[in-house]
């Protein structure tokens, strides 16, 4: 339940479609296993998981949805193997040499044999659809599975007008400052961690783990034309989280004092203890989101 890595995109015109709307349109793209010539198979599954019921689970006005990908695990290795013995083959039969259309058959064909006794692995990418603060939140470190699970959105409700989110001002130029001036705001503790990477093509990056970040060894290299392009922060005493100058936020963790709230739910009931660490988990990103976005100097499109 608890997100991780989170991929941000902004609506640029407002998303207006309800729980029962969503529902009904995630589930023409529900999830289907392979059959035994799929390479891949993707699709919409239950937000909540084994325990929910629906594709979509709404709390507090925002929307969680899972999709599910199965892929077949067919190593490239194995194939140019099996294409290069049957090449193999005809060259020393038939005295040839064999053609690249052919080859592309066999490898075809190939593909075809060896499908049905592929191993097979799946995976889940979950998302936020956040209507009023007009944010899809996806729960990757990927930009190319983001892409997937919004692909597959885009094609369920017909379109999805979302850019990814950005700022009025450069990130790496609003974190650096940070550093340099040592003025953090009032919401967030800067820790031991960070990247820094040299405004010129020719320059280096330097990573520095616990270690204390205002101390001159850093500052020297600010000074020097580095810009701070990750930098791990905490917010209030419930999230700590690297924020990256892409506007991605990587390696969330939720405390377990705040994680503890929801303690007095108790575990006999898991639906009830999962229904109520989700609206937790997004009562807190909706804070997050509000802080962050203001000290990193407010999202583009509101300047």
């Amino acid at each position: 339940m608890w997100f991780k890595n989170l991929t941000l995109y902004r609506f640029n015109k407002p998303f207006s479609i309800d729980t029962e709307q969503l529902e009904q349109a995630l589930s023409s793209f529900s999830f289907t296993p392979c059959s035994s010539q799929d390479v891949s198979k993707l699709g919409f599954s239950k937000a909540l998981g084994k325990l929910g019921q629906t594709l979509v689970h709404s709390a507090n006005g925002i929307h969680l949805i899972s999709m599910t990908k199965e892929e077949k695990l067919l190593p490239a290795q194995v194939v140019k193997e099996a294409v290069d013995e049957k090449v193999s083959v005809i060259e020393d039969q038939e005295n040839r040499k064999v053609t690249k259309k052919e080859k592309d058959a066999f490898k075809e064909d190939v593909i075809a044999t060896l499908l049905p006794r592929a191993f097979s692995r799946r995976s889940q990418i979950k998302a936020l659809i956040m209507p009023e603060q007009q944010l899809v939140v996806v729960d990757s470190s990927s930009a190319t599975k983001a892409e997937e699970m919004l692909s597959l959105l885009r094609k369920a409700i017909g379109s999805l007008p979302i850019v990814p989110v950005s700022f009025s001002a450069p990130i790496e130029n609003t974190l650096t400052a940070w550093l340099e001036t040592s003025e953090i705001p009032a919401s967030f503790e800067v820790q031991d961690e960070a990247e820094l990477k040299s405004v010129s093509e020719e320059g280096g990056i330097v990573r520095f783990k616990q270690q204390e970040l205002f101390e001159e060894e850093v500052l020297a290299h600010i000074a020097s034309g580095k810009q701070v392009h990750k930098l791990a922060l905490h917010f209030g005493q419930s999230i700590a989280f690297v924020v990256q100058s892409d506007a991605s936020l990587k390696r969330l963790k939720f405390s377990e004092e705040f994680r503890a709230i929801n303690d007095e739910v108790g575990n006999e009931d898991p639906m009830a203890r999962m229904d109520a660490d989700y609206a937790l988990m997004c009562g807190e990103l909706k804070a997050l989101f509000e802080s962050l976005f203001k000290a990193l100097g407010g999202l583009e499109s509101e300047n």
